[in-house]
């Protein structure tokens, strides 16, 4: 059995959509079609018996364009309102497609005090212990709204590889907006070549990342390289693909090339709390 063929057998998987993905580029506003698709591709996993998470951005988007706000916001109380207008709206939405499918949700939205502070992140982790249980499928988010450390998380992309690594999650899977880790920027270098696997996270990688493209939202291609190694490090593999074709999660699932695959790489010395806690993710060097 080769690499990809073992993500077939995978069983808890957290899904990372960006706004970019959730979003038409021409109007900002939601790509309904698109989500149907995500929602009904995740509801057939749980029916497989998988679980599964979802990480969603989008709230911010979603509030911007309901106030008709020519671009986002940048002042942080109106990234705020913005955020507290569209996570309700945004999860009105994915409440209604799921339950198309008979399939059960729930939204928790963090921040770093979740992680930091013990007797909330052992809530939190039971909680999404009991959600999975009980066959329901959590939709992620920061919790933007009430938030003042936003630089601590940075992006979903961080957040997702910490969810992973606090519910012991064996794949990680980001949805972007381009179709992996290339050695460089493909959209300004035509002679590039997409990295279907990787091993080992070195600093060649790392100067490649931040010299390669990013995606749309506030995650660019070096912090998903900065997220794989939480997750790695923690335990599981993690898959960087193109969210325009959300059937791309399936093809990983199948054991297909799909993507930039980082292969799990336990660290006995990796502390998840060491990061969090005194703001030292591993970024990009």
């Amino acid at each position: 059995m080769n690499i990809r063929e073992n993500l077939m057998h995978k069983q808890r998987i957290v899904v990372k959509i960006g706004s970019s993905s959730l979003t038409h580029a021409e109007t900002g506003r939601l790509n309904l079609d698109k989500m149907e698709r995500l929602i009904r591709i995740l509801t057939d996993l749980r029916n497989q018996g998988k679980e599964v998470i979802l990480v969603s951005s989008g709230a911010i988007a979603v509030g911007a364009t309901a106030l008709s706000l020519k671009e986002r916001p940048r002042e942080r109380s109106m990234k705020q309102a913005c955020a507290a207008i569209g996570q309700a709206r945004l999860m009105m939405v994915y409440q209604k497609l799921f339950a198309e499918y008979n399939q059960i949700t729930a939204q928790i939205l963090m921040t770093k005090h979740t992680m930091i502070n013990d007797i909330s992140r052992m809530n939190a982790q039971n909680t999404f212990n009991e959600l999975l249980d009980m066959g329901v499928i959590p939709i992620v988010n920061e919790n933007d709204t009430v938030s003042t450390d936003e630089l601590d998380f940075g992006d979903n992309d961080t957040l997702s590889a910490i969810v992973t690594a606090l519910i012991g999650g064996d794949l990680l899977i980001l949805l972007s907006d381009i179709d992996g880790l290339y050695t460089d920027d493909p959209r300004t270098n035509s002679n590039v070549e997409l990295i279907p696997l990787v091993e080992k996270i070195d600093e060649n990688l790392c100067s490649m990342a931040k010299s390669s493209t990013g995606a749309v939202g506030t995650g660019g291609m070096a912090s998903k390289v900065s997220a794989a190694k939480i997750a790695t490090f923690s335990g599981a593999d993690m898959v960087i693909t193109n969210g325009a074709d959300v059937h791309n999660i399936i093809s990983i699932l199948e054991g297909k090339e799909i993507g930039t695959l980082f292969t799990a790489n336990p660290q006995k010395e990796f502390n998840l709390m060491d990061y969090i806690s005194t703001k030292q993710y591993p970024h990009i060097p």
